[in-house]
This record gives structure tokens, C-alpha cells and sequence, in this order.
């Protein structure tokens, strides 16, 4: 992270930023808040705008003014030493979007550098054969050894039709030919335990209609004889807030503390508005992958209604974001508050403790090479929703 905030090239930086504001880049911005006067009234911005206008007007060679905006943004937000500020390009904004709005394209997997830590139920990589653990190497016969999750996602997604994927599992390397395909990541998966009145539901990321989805399917499942749940939020890195406002609201009574969130001027505590709450018992699967909105519902279940956590300790996400969209079609996305839980912790880079914390049982064959994985987790979830 950077923290020299000298003049130096990141004042040439704010130089163009500030121009982009200007010229209407952020899409409105500016007539959404009662900046525009002052912004224009300010010496020191003046005087940004003289240097931009001379770099692009004399400047020896031509100059791609739109790169150079991308290339600011991206320099300015990452100047504020934030993980979770930055700024994404068109393709970038238009991948969380699609995401975000409850569909994607790729193969059904979710990966932590190289390492696929989940298979979606039904997706083509489920049907191919990969499983969690194995170690992507190749890519359409490109090694992706060096690339992170990111590189990799993204020559999945461009990839028409089949694609090449070789894995290491174990000492073993495999190779599968699959489809890329559009999927559905909004629908909620839920059962029945089988021969109990246990239901299950599995909520695989925060995205646009997720509290109808969950609703319909706490409904579906009582329907069925539920009388109590486990809410499976392992892998799930967040999404809207307020869909994690949505579905605490479906559980706790009116009145109850969902989170409170502390921007630069106060702390504001959001509570549940609604009349309608749920009394079963509540087990909550978590682990490093659960994040952001997952956490936040996972907290308020804790706190304001009594559920128990069950998995690894999760991320540990806790601050918000706000994101504007540009003409451009990229997007600045920045930290605008910390929330906290309804206990009035804060688990930014702390995460939430699991009343118990349980790994996934790795098995071996008999060489030692991991063939198959146990899930322990869901098993003590299963053991201790039993016992309520």
C-alpha cells in the first residue's frame, strides 16, 4: 500500500480524476450532490484543471484521454490504501454485474488462487468430474501456474463453447473438455433432510431477488414439516446489503438489531422493520470463503436471534462499499462505512469465531493422494440441530 501523499505523480493523477468528475464521468454524480459549485469555486482545482488542459493540448505526442482517465482512476483509488476501493474497468464492472444480478458465465467452480474450493450442484463442472481441491495448471494449454483467480475466471469466461481445463490432483494430473455455459447463481437450493424435520438451504451469493428466493423456500420447507433449518453460507463472498437486510428481516422479531453501520460522521444501527419472524432453531454453516453480506447475516442471526455457527472461521469483511458507474461502462467502487455486528463488534479483519470450529475431513486413498472430501461440518451442523 502506498502512503506517501507528496506531490508526485499521483498529483497529476488527481489532476485528471478531478477532470473527469468535471466533465460529467461519473454519470451524475455531480447533480445528485451540492458539489458542483464549490468543486468549480476551488482554487486548487483550478489549477489541476490548467495542468490537464496543457498535458493534453502541448503535450508532444497525442494522447488517449479515456486511457488516461482509466488509468487515473485506478492510480487514485488504490492511492487510498483500501482493498476493497478500486476501480473496474468495462469488462470487470460488466462480470460483478451479471454476477451480482443472479447469473454468470463459466463452468460452475468457485477458485482461491489456483485451488477450487467449490463445485456448483448440476454445473458442467460437476458433470465433467472436477472436485474441490483440485489445482487448475492449464487453461486451453495455457499454464496458468503463475495466475491468480481472477486471470484464470476470465479465460474461462472468454472461451466459446468447449474449454480445456487441466487439473493436478494429487500427484495426479487430469484433463477434462467441458462446456461454458451461462448459470444461475440467484436460486437458492434447499431440502428436506431426509426421514427429519430438518431443512436445509444453501444461499450461494447475495444477488438481486435473493430474500423472495429464501423466503419462498423457508415457506416450501415448513410446507414439508420444517421445524428447524441450516442455512449453509460457506463460499458465499457477499453481495448486496441489502438483500442481508432482507433475509434477517424474514427471522428476527420487529425491532431487533440486523447491523449498524459508522461512516466518517456518525454510526447508524438498522433494525428489522417487518412483522413477520421465524422461531425454529437455527444452525449456520461458515467458512474462510463467507464474506461481506453472508457475514453480516450470519451476525445478525447470532446476535439478535440465538443461532448457532457451525465451520472455520469466515473472512472477515467488514466494511461496505458504495460504486458509481462511469460513461465509460467501468465502475469506482469505495469504502464508505464499517459495519458492525448487533453485539457491537467489529470483525474487520477478525472474522466470526463458529461456536464450533469444525474442518472438512479430507480422505486419502492408499497412497495418499486426497480422493474425496467429508464434509464434518455439515455433519456436526446436523448433530447439533438434532439436539434442539
Amino acid at each position: 500500500m502506498k502512503n506517501n501523499k507528496g506531490f508526485s505523480i499521483y498529483a497529476v493523477i488527481v489532476i485528471i480524476f478531478v477532470v473527469s468528475i468535471v466533465s460529467g464521468i461519473t454519470t451524475g454524480i455531480i447533480l445528485k450532490n451540492t458539489y458542483h459549485e464549490e468543486l468549480m469555486n476551488d482554487k486548487a482545482l483550478n489549477e489541476f484543471l490548467d495542468v490537464y488542459s496543457n498535458v493534453t493540448n502541448n503535450y508532444y505526442e497525442d494522447v488517449d484521454k479515456d486511457e488516461m482517465i482509466n488509468v487515473a482512476l485506478d492510480a487514485m483509488l488504490e492511492y487510498l490504501g483500501d482493498n476493497y476501493t478500486t476501480y473496474l474497468n468495462k469488462e470487470e464492472t460488466d462480470a460483478l454485474e451479471e454476477r451480482l444480478n443472479g447469473t454468470y458465465k463459466g463452468i460452475g467452480i468457485t477458485i482461491t488462487e489456483r485451488k477450487i474450493v467449490g463445485v456448483t450442484t448440476g454445473g458442467p463442472a460437476e458433470k465433467a468430474g472436477l472436485k474441490i481441491n483440485d489445482v487448475i495448471t492449464k487453461v486451453n494449454d495455457i499454464d496458468v501456474t503463475t495466475y491468480g483467480a481472477e486471470q484464470i475466471s476470465n479465460l474461462i469466461k472468454e472461451s466459446k463453447g468447449k474449454i480445456r481445463l487441466a487439473v493436478l490432483r494429487g500427484e495426479e494430473e487430469k484433463v477434462f473438455e467441458l462446456e461454458v455455459t451461462t448459470l444461475n447463481n440467484s436460486e437458492v437450493s434447499w431440502t428436506l433432510v431426509e426421514d427429519s424435520t430438518i431443512g436445509y438451504i444453501s444461499i450461494p451469493i447475495f444477488s438481486r431477488g435473493l430474500t423472495n428466493y429464501v423466503s419462498s423456500s423457508i415457506e416450501a420447507l415448513k410446507q414439508q414439516g420444517a421445524d428447524r433449518l441450516i442455512i449453509d453460507l460457506r463460499d458465499d463472498t457477499g453481495g448486496y446489503l441489502d438483500e442481508a437486510h432482507g433475509v434477517a428481516s424474514l427471522f428476527l422479531e420487529k425491532g431487533k438489531v440486523i447491523y449498524s453501520l459508522e461512516d466518517k460522521n456518525n454510526k447508524t444501527n438498522y433494525y428489522d422493520e417487518t412483522t413477520d419472524c421465524e422461531t425454529m432453531p437455527i444452525v449456520i454453516l461458515i467458512n474462510e470463503n463467507s464474506a461481506s453480506a453472508s457475514e453480516i447475516l450470519a451476525a445478525a442471526l447470532k446476535d439478535s436471534y440465538g443461532a448457532i455457527l457451525i465451520g472455520t472461521k469466515s473472512y472477515g469483511k467488514g466494511k461496505v462499499q458504495q460504486t458509481y458507474t462511469l460513461d465509460s461502462g467501468g465502475m469506482a467502487k469505495f469504502t464508505s462505512a464499517k459495519w458492525y455486528r448487533p453485539n457491537g463488534s467489529c470483525i474487520d479483519g477478525v472474522g466470526l469465531i463458529p461456536d464450533y470450529v469444525i474442518d472438512l475431513e479430507s480422505v486419502y486413498d492408499e497412497n495418499g493422494n486426497v480422493i474425496g472430501i467429508n464434509d464434518s461440518q455439515y455433519s456436526k451442523a446436523l448433530e447439533i440441530i438434532k439436539s434442539l
